[in-house]
Formats: C-alpha cells, sequence, structure tokens
C-alpha cells in the first residue's frame, strides 16, 4: 500500500496550476468550514460554505483541466486537507519551492547522463 508521501506527490502533481492551488486554497478549508456550520445546526451558512468550497474545487480542475483526485480513490479526500495545509505552510514560512518554466520544481532535477 502506497504511503502518504506518494500520494502527497501524486495530488501536487495533479495540482501545479497557481489558480488551481488558490482555489483548492480557499475551498478545502470552505468545506471543512461548512461540515462544522451543518453539525452546529447552521444549515443556511453550513450548506452555503460546503457548496460554494466544491464549487472552487471544481472550477480549478476546470481551469487546470483535469479531474478531481479523489476519482481515483476516496483517500485523496483526506490527502486534499493535508496538501492545501502543506502549501500553507510552506508559503508562510518562506519554504515554497519555485516552479520553473518546465513545471518541474527548483531543486528537484537532477541531470541525466
Amino acid at each position: 500500500m502506497p504511503g502518504l508521501a506518494h500520494y502527497m506527490a501524486q495530488y501536487d502533481h495533479e495540482h501545479s496550476s497557481g489558480w488551481n492551488k488558490l482555489l483548492h486554497g480557499l475551498g478545502i478549508p470552505m468545506i471543512f468550514l461548512g461540515l462544522i456550520l451543518l453539525v452546529l445546526m447552521k444549515w443556511i451558512w453550513g450548506a452555503g460554505f460546503f457548496v460554494g468550497g466544491w464549487i472552487f474545487l471544481l472550477l480549478g480542475h476546470k481551469i487546470e483541466g483535469n479531474h478531481p483526485a479523489f476519482f481515483q480513490g476516496p483517500v485523496y479526500l483526506l490527502v486534499g486537507p493535508i496538501w492545501v495545509a502543506k502549501e500553507a505552510w510552506e508559503l508562510l514560512t518562506g519554504k515554497h519551492r519555485a516552479q520553473t518554466s518546465e513545471g518541474s520544481s527548483e531543486g528537484t532535477t537532477t541531470k541525466q547522463s
């Protein structure tokens, strides 16, 4: 069974567009907030945040031109929030890797002989 690093790498690969990352960074927390509000019986607000978050996610995938990762398996419903937390942490701490024009991260490419 693949580990978290495998799922995170796959998720990162399928979420390379800046717009998709931004929409996921907004949408996933909105979904979680919506669930919390629904549990607290704030039905209208909860449903609004939940549906709005999913709209952001689907819009991000429309922009990027791929399908949501959870179509590959439900484990990605857990990987997504972890990925967003990692992206936010890297952005806040200044450890976010810069993207090259080829789409790979700087410092991760190796020279083949």
